[in-house]
């Protein structure tokens, strides 16, 4: 029995008992080079996370882990075999019999468990990514510069939108628009969040959009008072009016893609969609987060709900609704619940938890995310992200009294993603988080535009959870 455990572990091992002295030597030389061929590859891989994007060697693995696996199972049978089970009294063959089939299954599941969460893995990449950049999009870096693999770029900038597509809905609004601008080098993190409310958008200069609304986005009141022409709209115009490029279908993710880049003088590499419904179940999949909530958080049609005041683990449920909810509150604080949720995810969501639920967080993450990011950059974004999981990540809010939204300083939110941008690019952590980004004032200013008052603090670039009453 002792042999039949050793051979499971150091497969040769019963062999040599047995006196298959060749087998066994070959078998465990065998063994030992697979191993050490293992380590090999993960010392010299210098990019080893990366490399497991490419379609090409998840396949290899999950084929890997299946032969292995039924070649171990047979491996344990044979051992079985080979240690003459014969000689041993009926009560003795039937116990290491039952031993034997035990390890048999138990050395499979190892195998078949990488096999599973591999090919989960996969599906998840190809039901997201798509294979190849679109016309004008980034591509992959050239391989022969492996030594700088964004070939001089300092920073990716990501949109990430929060939409409300349903199926009583037509159209996407993006109800949550943030720009997250990463350094290559550091990972610190710039999240730079937009009002839903902001209006007379301004379009890059040459652009459909911009011949459609040379003085910006405007349109009649609809028939309920409502406006169809806020930032939230820009999206769902695009795609509703495809006179306007030409009879171009589907043109909203670019669309507002240039218009968030013009407003905030950077160039948007690509966009990512979350169903903001979807993502409680993605909440859920991490098994909540744990966060405190200031003050009771009414919400539903007729304020039958409640999100109690107090620190605790939120399901996915409640913590959109803490989030999203606009009930005996406004626009501009519902975007500070919303960074919360984001900070929340971002630090507890660790390497443990989402291996022990990376079958639900996977399946969750396929069903509510609609991006553009080629399938072929995520060697080079894998790693970053795990960089940005340790490094400074600060978000500016354009939200008043920073800004009017009925009556944008365009100058003064240029300046001030600027001037945030800057201070994370610093060397210093600390530096940038104690920096101040204090804007240099526009020459031209709304009446309406609301002034700064004595003692109000002038630096908007702020810590990602601060002001989240101690979101852990």
């Amino acid at each position: 029995m002792g042999w039949l455990v050793l051979a499971a572990v150091a497969p040769g091992a019963a062999h040599l008992r047995a006196g298959w002295r060749r087998t066994g030597l070959i078998l465990i030389c065998c063994y030992a080079a697979g191993l050490l061929a293992l380590l090999a590859a993960i010392l010299t891989t210098d990019n080893l996370v990366g490399s497991l994007t490419e379609d090409s060697l998840l396949t290899v693995i999950v084929v890997a882990a299946a032969v292995l696996g039924v070649a171990w199972f047979a491996l344990v049978v044979h051992s079985f075999v080979v240690l003459r089970p014969g000689r041993l009294p009926q009560q003795g063959q039937i116990l290491t019999g039952t031993l034997a089939g035990l390890l048999a299954v138990v050395a499979v599941v190892p195998f078949g468990v990488v096999a599973q969460v591999v090919s989960t893995y996969q599906a998840t990449l190809n039901g997201i990514f798509q294979e190849t950049p679109a016309e004008g999009e980034p591509t992959p870096v050239a391989q022969d510069k492996p030594e700088d693999p964004w070939a001089g770029r300092q920073r990716v900038n990501i949109l990430l939108l929060g939409g409300d597509a349903d199926d009583n809905r037509i159209g996407v609004r993006t109800d949550s628009m943030n720009l997250a601008s990463v350094d290559v080098k550091t990972g610190n993190t710039v999240l730079f969040s937009l009002p839903r409310n902001l209006e007379d958008v301004r379009f890059r200069p040459g652009t459909p959009m911009a011949q459609r609304f040379p003085q910006g986005f405007r349109l009649p009141a609809d028939p309920g008072g409502g406006r169809s022409d806020l930032l939230n709209s820009v999206w769902e115009y695009a795609d509703a009016h495809p006179e306007i490029f030409g009879g171009k279908q589907h043109q909203g993710p670019k669309v507002l893609m240039d218009t968030i880049g013009f407003t905030l003088g950077v160039k948007v590499d690509w966009y990512a969609l979350v169903n903001m419904w979807g993502f409680a179940r993605l909440i859920d999949a991490i098994g909540g987060i744990t966060l405190t909530v200031e003050q009771d958080v009414v919400f539903g049609k007729y304020n039958e709900g409640l999100v109690k005041a107090g620190t605790r683990k939120l399901k996915g449920a409640d913590a959109m609704w803490y989030a999203r909810s606009r009930t005996f509150s406004d626009d501009y604080t519902r975007m500070r619940r919303q960074r919360c949720v984001l900070g929340a995810i971002l630090n507890q969501a660790d390497p443990a938890t989402v291996l022990t639920r990376f079958s639900k967080i996977a399946l969750a993450t396929k069903e509510l995310i609609r991006t553009d990011i080629p399938r072929s950059m995520l060697a080079q974004l894998v790693p970053l992200a795990l960089k940005v999981k340790d490094a400074k990540v600060t978000s500016v809010q354009f939200v008043p009294p920073l800004i009017n939204t009925g009556y944008p300083d365009w100058v003064k939110i240029r300046n001030v993603a600027a001037k945030a941008l800057r201070d994370s690019a610093r060397s210093n952590p600390a530096v940038a988080a104690t920096a101040s980004a204090s804007p240099t004032a526009s020459p031209k200013k709304s009446p309406k535009q609301p002034t700064k008052q004595p003692g109000q603090d002038n630096n908007p670039a702020k810590g990602l959870t601060e002001g989240c009453g101690g979101a852990l």
